[in-house]
């Protein structure tokens, strides 16, 4: 994994995060959950990508394609999680 990868990486993710933050609104603490669970999912969907040699949409050393999902996956659980009411 290459330093510009890994910078294009946190900015595919980051606007991940900020178009599901601007989809479904909230505060500034809403917009950094929904930015940190966007980079954790991404994370996780590019190591899980990379150790099952899944090239579905990769762009270099990047498996975008798993990322993508990962990032999907965790921003719904995290969103789903969060309407839990005091």
């Amino acid at each position: 994994m290459t330093i510009p990868s890994i910078i294009i990486g946190i900015v595919i993710s980051s606007i991940y995060g900020v178009a599901f933050h601007l989809w479904r609104g909230g505060g500034i603490g809403r917009l950094i959950l929904y930015v940190g669970l966007a980079w954790i999912g991404f994370w996780i969907g590019q190591l899980i990508g990379f150790s099952q040699n899944w090239t579905f949409a990769s762009l270099g050393p990047l498996r975008l394609g798993a990322a993508t999902v990962g990032a999907v996956i965790a921003l719904g659980f995290g969103y789903w999680l969060s309407l839990v009411q005091k």
